[in-house]
């Protein structure tokens, strides 16, 4: 079956909110370190998004996979740019990481079918 990414992004965005309001402390220092961490410095937040994206696929996690392809097209990544990323992210996962680089595939052309 194939995940609707942008529900699952949706429901994750949701779900964070509510455990910002469960666990407001610990989920203010996270906020404050993805912000400290993508923002733009030496390394575009472009940049920052994609490789956020190809550990995502290697670590093999689905929602950080759709926060990523997300995040990386809102920060001005290219499709081609995307595709790069997973790229690599199989040279460093092998099998797995294909499996999930797919998955990043299919959630960007999602996401694409949004933008439009």
């Amino acid at each position: 079956m194939i995940k609707d990414y942008s529900k699952h992004y949706s429901n994750l965005t949701k779900l964070m909110r509510e455990m910002g309001a469960e666990m407001p402390e610990v989920m203010g220092g996270f906020n404050k370190l993805h912000e400290a961490s993508i923002k733009e410095g030496v390394l575009s937040s472009k940049n920052k998004e994609l490789i956020a994206l190809g550990i995502a696929i290697t670590v093999r996690c689905d929602g950080c996979i759709a926060f990523h392809v997300h995040d990386a097209l809102s920060s001005g990544a290219s499709s081609e740019e995307i595709m790069e990323t997973i790229g690599v992210a199989i040279l460093m996962g092998g099998g797995p990481a294909l499996v999930y680089g797919c998955q990043a595939m299919e959630a960007l052309s999602q996401f694409v079918v949004l933008e439009r």
